[in-house]
């Protein structure tokens, strides 16, 4: 009897842990790394590049640049330098955020999740059936 408690209880556990833990950190946490990360990479730093390029960039462009080459550097910025600065940042910035960082974020999360809380359940939950049931 003893052997058939042990067992079911310790199927029971198991199944529910794995089913309702896991669903929980891939729903839950997933949806919540998505939207936060997510959220903060295209509100803050998509934001903060674009507001800088705009503001710094062309305020130096606009005034210095403007007021002593006029002509020949005026048109130089407007087609080389603007579509550079703009291919550059689209392609690059946007190619290793979506790329290293997403990468980064899922190799690394996962691994934290499925390393640390699996250890967690697996000792908490085994040193709690042992102890008390």
């Amino acid at each position: 009897l003893s052997y058939i408690c042990h067992t079911y209880i310790h199927t029971y556990i198991h199944t529910y842990i794995h089913t309702y833990i896991h669903t929980y950190i891939h729903t839950y946490i997933h949806t919540y790394i998505h939207t936060y990360i997510h959220t903060y990479i295209h509100t803050y730093i998509h934001t903060y590049i674009h507001t800088y390029i705009h503001t710094y960039i062309h305020t130096y462009i606009h005034t210095y640049i403007h007021t002593y080459i006029h002509t020949y550097i005026h048109t130089y910025i407007h087609t080389y330098i603007h579509t550079y600065i703009h291919t550059y940042i689209h392609t690059y910035i946007h190619t290793y955020i979506h790329t290293y960082i997403h990468t980064y974020i899922h190799t690394y999360i996962h691994t934290y999740i499925h390393t640390y809380i699996h250890t967690y359940i697996h000792t908490y939950i085994h040193t709690y059936i042992h102890t008390y049931i």
